[in-house]
């Protein structure tokens, strides 16, 4: 999962304006008590971290479209 693909999934489900907020200010338990932005900063893994928003957040089955991961050649 791209940086980008991650931002565009957060704008869907939460709103351009409203995800930045969501990922600078709410603490995740599923990301060890951080935030969206301090868990990217700290290098976790991109889908880790939007399992972890689609976990804690409650995020449904219908918005939580993942990209598939690319594939190694």
């Amino acid at each position: 999962m791209r940086l980008s693909e991650f931002w565009s999934l957060m704008e869907q489900e939460f709103g351009r304006g409203y995800a930045a907020i969501v990922a600078d200010q709410r603490v995740l338990g599923s990301l060890g008590g951080r935030t969206v932005d301090q868990a990217l900063a700290d290098g976790e893994p991109i889908r880790k971290v939007w399992e972890a928003v689609v976990r804690d957040l409650d995020v449904p089955p219908e918005h939580q479209l993942l990209p598939e991961p690319r594939r190694r050649r």
